[in-house]
């Protein structure tokens, strides 16, 4: 799902003790803040962990695992929807903002899930979608069933007396349409996902309260944040004028940012942002670099930092080009170098996995593609985000079936290409690749049944390759991908130049290698990243004869600009 979210995170529970974390790196660190400290760990509650054996991940499972999370060094957990939900997609279409869905446990559960996470100084980020409730949602139960109903303008209606109405992309419709036809009042409603998925009116400020309010109750009860998904899409031209044809290819350049979202934003951070002492994340950052800075420089009283996707849309099922990826991070982070602050991300719970996108997932170069990756995620400037299982180096399934899947817009778009004769077996093979199913599978523990994952049936198939790639078997194995991220979130801890570091890129012409430099305070620190399954030197200017290794993937770096297939090394200048 495209998408733009907002994270906030509460101060009440102390990330690290600032002033005494790395006492050299702290001088004349101006501007530290624990958001831009952090390492952001993802949790796909339906996938991660089954307390109860009916094949559906929960909040207790995930409490049973909570020592697991807090030994990767993480800080802050942010949690997939787990609200009452008819699981139209997968919890993202909400039919009581206030509730636990059932397939996840109960509010209790939830209530020692959060002191849990909070008694091993671990932050607690909620999803939340307001761009869209569930069909089944109170509001549009009346909202549908009367055109003079008080909850009508919660949503967008158009009355089918005026016509047909200007068309809309929907993303996830089987016709990619976005207008719905309900018999009860003669009207078509707006849904730019599912149907079952009725876009919420922020035009009426009725809504807005709505939300603040459950934003309110959440926080009230302790949580550290929530992520607002889709919410670039929120704000919308409620005259529905005629758009280009292009609309269904560049829908993101007519659907985001649209009229008075600033305006909504700046009401958030004032009614509940300032209140809560909270910080605020962006995912998705608009369609330009001036639309991220509008979101989130810090005059501006919104949001603290931006979440773009050009560095995630990079991978292609073709492959991508190492000098894309490179200039797609390096245009980020110079246009944030002076002010707002950037989340650095290749996985969530919207893409498949991470080593089958940007590595190489074969057997003889997945762990060290694994491990490459992690470096780079751990040593730009911004605040990494990672997704459960990517630690491991979990792969894609290798689903082949149709009957394999379980994602909707998926599901919807294979009976679109069907029904309009279009190349079924194109779209199998490239959802075989980018699917974000291939993320969703469980969570893979052990080798035993299931991967230790439930007792019983599991909601997606599990990938077959469990018995050689789980949390068990990596555990004790000092070279494993574990233990290496685990390395990585350290390294990264006790070097704030990694943090807030200027960020030089070097040998920028390079095909197959990345290297570049952090610097701050006199402390500098070189990666090369080499993205090639063959050996390829770095032309960085300078010599490293005397450099002092910090890590390296293979275990003992050789000290020469000449890197191994997928080598990782950091040293330290």
């Amino acid at each position: 799902m495209f998408f733009l979210s907002l994270m906030y995170f509460s101060c009440q529970y102390p990330l690290t003790n600032e002033k005494n974390n790395n006492p050299k790196d702290s001088i004349a660190v101006s501007g530290r803040k624990w958001w831009k400290e952090a390492v952001v760990y993802q949790v796909y509650p339906r996938s991660f962990k089954d307390a109860n054996g009916d094949g559906i991940g929960d909040l207790k499972g995930i409490i049973s695992k909570l020592d697991y999370i807090k030994s990767l060094g993480v800080d802050v957990v942010w949690l997939n929807p787990i609200y009452s939900s008819p699981n139209d997609d997968n919890g993202y279409d909400i039919s009581d903002y206030r509730n636990i869905m059932s397939d996840f446990g109960t509010m209790e559960d939830f209530d020692r899930l959060i002191s849990g996470m909070h008694k091993r100084g671990i932050r607690l980020v909620m999803d939340l979608v307001v761009n869209h409730s569930s069909d089944e949602h109170e509001w549009f139960r009346q909202s549908r069933g009367s055109r003079s109903s008080p909850y009508r303008n919660y949503y967008h209606w158009w009355n089918a007396e005026k016509g047909i109405p200007p068309h809309r992309y929907s993303l996830f419709d089987i016709n990619h349409d976005a207008w719905k036809y309900d018999t009860p009042t003669n009207a078509y409603y707006l849904h730019y996902f599912s149907r079952k998925q009725p876009d919420l009116n922020w035009e009426n400020p009725q809504v807005r309260k709505e939300v603040f309010d459950i934003m309110k109750f959440w926080a009230d009860k302790g949580i550290d944040g929530f992520r607002l998904d889709a919410f670039q899409f929120a704000a919308k031209d409620t005259a529905f004028p005629e758009f280009p044809n292009d609309l269904d290819r560049n829908f993101v350049k007519y659907y985001a940012m649209g009229p008075h979202l600033h305006d909504y934003l700046r009401e958030m951070n004032k009614e509940v942002f300032s209140k809560y002492d909270v910080m605020s994340v962006a995912e998705g950052a608009g369609n330009s670099f001036q639309d991220a800075h509008d979101l989130v420089d810090s005059d501006r009283k919104e949001l603290n930092m931006a979440y773009a996707f050009d560095g995630v849309d990079i991978a292609k099922s073709n492959g991508y080009k190492l000098l894309h990826f490179k200039e797609v991070f390096t245009r980020w982070d110079s246009a944030f170098a002076d002010d707002g602050w950037l989340s650095i991300f290749l996985a969530n719970h919207d893409q498949a996995r991470l080593v089958t996108r940007f590595g190489n997932d074969s057997p003889a170069f997945r762990e060290l593609s694994s491990k490459m990756l992690a470096t780079f995620l751990m040593t730009m400037r911004g605040t990494p985000y990672c997704y459960n299982g990517d630690e491991l180096g979990m792969t894609n399934a290798g689903f082949s079936k149709i009957e394999d899947y379980r994602d909707k817009a998926s599901l919807n778009e294979y009976m679109h290409v069907k029904n309009t004769g279009g190349n079924i077996a194109g779209l199998l093979k490239e959802m075989q690749f980018s699917c974000r199913d291939n993320g969703r599978t469980p969570f893979q523990w052990d080798s035993s049944i299931n991967a230790g994952f439930t007792t019983g049936k599991p909601w997606i198939a599990v990938n077959p390759n469990y018995k050689i790639i789980n949390e068990a078997a990596q555990e004790n194995d000092t070279n494993s991908c574990l233990n290496y991220f685990r390395k990585m979130i350290k390294l990264r801890k006790e070097n704030l130049v990694l943090v807030y570091g200027k960020y030089q890129l070097l040998d920028k012409d390079n095909p197959n290698v990345y290297a570049y430099t952090r610097e701050l305070n006199g402390k500098k620190i070189l990666v090369m990243l080499n993205f090639t399954n063959n050996s390829a030197r770095a032309n960085i200017g300078t010599g490293i004869s005397h450099a002092k290794t910090l890590i390296d993937n293979y275990g003992e770096a050789s000290n020469t600009t000449e890197l191994r297939p997928y080598e990782a090394v950091v040293y330290g200048l």
